[in-house]
């Protein structure tokens, strides 16, 4: 499955229009190497998304086309959550 379809159906993000500025902005890994919107996914690969000045990493448990809200969260397992610094420049 592609990784923005599996973000927007997982429900990690809202859009799947988001879900591509995201990859696209590089702020997005499988397994450690850097990730575009149309990279596919498999269970078991480990997600690292940069949210702002959140780094989340999750472990994927389940790929399916659709999903209900109720089912979503299932579809994966927070790994890491945690808060980065930001660089600020003056």
């Amino acid at each position: 499955m592609r990784l923005d379809k599996f973000l927007k159906v997982s429900r990690l993000i809202k859009r799947r229009t988001l879900a591509k500025e995201v990859s696209d902005q590089g702020r997005i890994s499988i397994n450690g190497i850097q990730a575009k919107a149309s990279s596919n996914v498999k269970e078991g690969d480990e997600l690292t998304v940069q949210f702002g000045n959140k780094l989340v990493v999750v472990r994927i448990d389940r790929v399916q086309e659709t999903s209900k809200k109720e089912e979503a969260a299932e579809m994966y397992t927070i790994i890491k959550e945690e808060r980065i610094e930001m660089e600020t420049e003056f």
